[in-house]
């Protein structure tokens, strides 16, 4: 049971530490202390109903409907190039800075919104939470559910480290210059990974 677990814990971790969309969101919002314990708990319980939908079986309808991955595929790669024209276009901007004062705060419903689109419309989750750990879990007959449990875990230790230990982070993000560069570096990978993905 303890070896299904860790190994879902290990897996979980090294799938989602790599610099994506949705890492690099919460980032931002951990530097900027906007709704930082709703974005964590939204990501974390996203991951964990993608998880356990893989463990359900979803590798195998994929399998049944061959229209579902290409459809995942190009519908990612549309969303990641706005989303990455739209960091360019801060970075080009620039004028931000870690200062509470001056720093326009979206709403919950806006953060929720933007996060739901950059969690689901992005291709890589469902390949990697849905399609790739719900076919490695296939590998530990009868704990399955364990083996996602520890996905999971992984999925709530990343997140909240993450969204609340990107303050420490703050004292260098209270230049404006630090957040050209994050929304340019985000804009490159927004971008790299359409590419990536456009190119199969």
């Amino acid at each position: 049971m303890f070896v299904a677990y860790f190994a879902g814990l290990r897996l979980g971790l090294g799938l989602i530490v790599a610099i994506g969309a949705q890492n690099a969101f919460v980032l931002r919002q951990g530097l900027r202390r906007e709704h930082v314990l709703a974005t964590c708990a939204f990501c974390a319980l996203a991951d964990a109903a993608l998880i356990a939908v893989g463990v359900g079986g979803f590798a195998l309808a994929s399998d049944k409907m061959p229209w579902l991955a290409p459809a995942l595929r190009w519908g990612g790669i549309a969303f990641l190039l706005w989303y990455g024209a739209r960091a360019f276009l801060s970075a080009w901007r620039g004028g931000a800075a870690l200062e509470a004062g001056r720093a326009t705060r979206a709403s919950l419903g806006a953060t929720l919104g933007t996060l739901a689109l950059i969690t689901f419309a992005n291709p890589h989750v469902w390949l990697d939470t849905v399609v790739l750990l719900g076919g490695i879990s296939a590998q530990f007959p009868g704990r399955e559910v364990t083996f996602a449990a520890g996905a999971m875990t992984g999925s709530v230790l990343f997140f909240f480290s993450l969204g609340y230990g990107a303050r420490l982070l703050a004292p260098l993000f209270a230049r404006p210059v630090a957040w050209r560069v994050l929304d340019a570096g985000i804009g490159c990978v927004m971008w790299s990974i359409a590419a990536g993905l456009a190119m199969g």
